[in-house]
C-alpha cells in the first residue's frame, strides 16, 4: 500500500499514544478513520485533534474494549458500514503489568493477555473478511521490544508480546500464501512516550526488587521512553507502505533485536547480572495484594 489517500484506516488505542498520533498522520494524508479506545475522554481529544488536522475528514469514533470479541465484531461490522470498506486496521492498544512470575495473579495474567494479545487476535479475525473485500488490505499488529527481549518481572508482558508476534509472522505467511490483497506487519516499539507507564499495573512483589514503590517503578520505566509517538507513527507508516514483514522503532529496539539474534543465550546472562544489582526477587508478602491497580487504567495507552 504506497498511500493512505482515500484508504479506511480503524485503529484500537486511538485515545492517545501511538494511536492518536497515527490518526493524525493518516488524516493529513485523507484517510478516512475509524477511532476506537476504551477511555472516552481521550478519544475526544483525539477526534477532536483530527477535526483540527483535517477538517472535512470522514471519521467515526467508537467505544470499544478490545478484550471483548462480540464488542470487537460488532464495531468491525459498524465501520464497515459507515465507511463502506475496510483497508487498514491498526491493533494498537495495550496496557503493561510488572510482576514476579510466583507473585503474578491469574486475573493479572488474564488481563495482559486479553488486552494485548487477545485484543489483538480479535481485531484481525473481525476486520480481515473486510479487508480482503477491499481487494487492497493490511493488518498492523503491535508487539513490542518485550516481543524480542526478555526481562524478569515482566513475564505476563513478554508473554503477551511474544505472542503477537507469532501470531502476527503465522498470519504474514498465510496471507502471502493466499496472495489475497492483504498483509500484515509487526511492530516492535522501544521505549515510546506514552502513558503506558502511568496506566501499568506495578506488583507489590517487584518494590524492594527492581524498585523501591510504585510511583518509582513508573518513573523508572518512564526514563527509557526515548521515540516519540509522532515518531513512531511515521516509522510504522513507512513500514506499512514498503510491506515490511516486522518495523522496529527506536536504537533500544534495533540493540535489543541484535542482541536476541546474536547473543540468546548470552544477554539472559547480562539481564540476570544487572537485575540482581538492584536486589534479591521479591516475593509477595503475606497480606500483601499480588497487584497495585493502575491508578488509570483502559485500554488506550499504547504497548510500548
Amino acid at each position: 500500500m504506497k498511500d493512505f489517500k482515500n484508504k479506511v484506516a480503524a485503529i484500537t488505542g486511538a485515545g492517545s499514544g501511538m494511536g492518536r498520533s497515527l490518526a493524525l498522520a493518516l488524516a493529513r494524508e485523507g484517510c478516512q478513520l475509524a477511532l476506537s479506545d476504551r477511555n472516552e475522554k481521550g478519544l475526544a481529544q483525539t477526534v477532536a485533534e483530527v477535526m483540527r488536522a483535517a477538517p472535512g475528514l470522514v471519521f467515526t469514533q467508537h467505544c470499544v474494549d478490545v478484550s471483548d470479541r462480540a464488542a470487537m465484531y460488532a464495531w468491525a461490522e459498524q465501520a464497515a458500514r459507515a465507511h463502506g470498506r475496510i483497508n487498514l486496521i491498526f491493533n494498537n492498544a495495550g496496557v503493561a503489568l510488572s510482576s514476579t512470575i510466583e507473585g503474578m495473579s491469574y486475573d493479572d495474567l488474564e488481563w495482559i493477555m486479553g488486552i494485548n494479545f487477545w485484543g489483538v487476535v480479535h481485531g484481525t479475525k473481525a476486520f480481515l473478511p473486510y479487508l480482503k473485500a477491499s481487494g487492497e488490505g493490511h493488518v498492523i499488529n503491535t508487539s513490542s521490544i518485550f516481543g524480542i527481549f526478555a526481562q524478569p518481572g515482566m513475564s505476563g508482558y513478554n508473554a503477551s508480546k511474544y505472542a503477537v508476534r507469532g501470531f502476527t509472522e503465522s498470519l504474514r505467511q498465510e496471507l502471502d500464501m493466499q496472495a489475497c490483497g492483504v498483509s500484515a506487519t509487526c511492530v516492535h516499539p522501544g521505549g515510546i512516550k506514552t502513558n503506558i507507564a502511568q496506566a501499568s499495573r506495578i506488583s507489590a512483589n517487584v518494590t524492594g526488587f527492581l524498585v523501591h514503590d510504585e510511583q518509582q517503578g513508573r518513573d523508572e520505566f518512564e526514563k527509557y521512553f526515548i521515540t516519540t509517538a509522532d515518531k513512531a507513527a511515521r516509522v510504522i507508516l513507512n513500514g506499512v507502505r514498503h510491506n515490511r514483514r516486522r518495523v522496529l522503532i527506536g536504537p533500544d529496539a534495533v540493540a535489543a533485536d541484535m542482541m536476541a539474534r546474536l547473543l540468546p543465550a548470552a544477554y539472559q546472562k547480562l539481564v540476570v547480572f544487572d537485575a540482581r544489582r538492584k536486589g534479591p526477587l521479591g516475593k509477595p508478602a503475606a497480606g500483601v495484594p499480588s497487584t497495585v491497580p493502575a491508578k488509570a487504567s483502559g485500554n488506550g495507552g499504547d504497548a510500548q
